[in-house]
C-alpha cells in the first residue's frame, strides 16, 4: 500500500512540473531582438507623410522595412502614445560579415 502512495506522490508532482513548464514560453526581450539575417540589402526608405497626432503628445513610429517570405515588406509607420522617460529608437538594418540584420524599434530609457 505504501509503494501505491508513493507512485501516485511521485505521478502527482511529475504531472503538475509537466504542467508548470509547458506554460513557460521563452522569447528575446524587446529591443535586444535581431531579426532575420538577409543577403540582399534593404531599399531605401518609403517617405510617409502623417499629418498632426490624433492626440498631443503622441510619438510618431516611423515605417521600416520588414523581411516577409523572402523580400522586402514596408511596415507603415503609426503614431503611439509617449512613454515617459524614454525615447524611441527606430527600426534598422545593420550590415555585418554574414548579411543584413534587422534590428527592431525599441523604447530606450533616457
Amino acid at each position: 500500500m505504501r509503494n501505491v502512495r508513493v507512485l501516485v506522490r511521485n505521478a502527482a508532482i511529475v504531472t503538475a512540473l509537466s504542467a508548470a513548464l509547458s506554460a513557460c514560453v521563452v522569447y528575446p526581450a524587446r529591443g535586444y531582438y535581431v531579426g532575420p539575417t538577409v543577403a540582399l540589402a534593404p531599399p531605401a526608405p518609403v517617405v510617409e507623410t502623417y499629418g498632426v497626432a490624433p492626440t498631443p503628445g503622441y510619438v510618431w513610429i516611423g515605417g521600416y522595412w520588414n523581411w516577409v517570405d523572402g523580400r522586402h515588406v514596408w511596415q507603415r509607420g503609426h503614431w503611439e502614445a509617449p512613454h515617459p522617460g524614454y525615447r524611441w529608437e527606430a527600426h534598422h538594418w545593420v550590415h555585418g560579415r554574414d548579411g543584413w540584420h534587422l534590428h527592431e524599434g525599441h523604447w530606450v530609457r533616457r
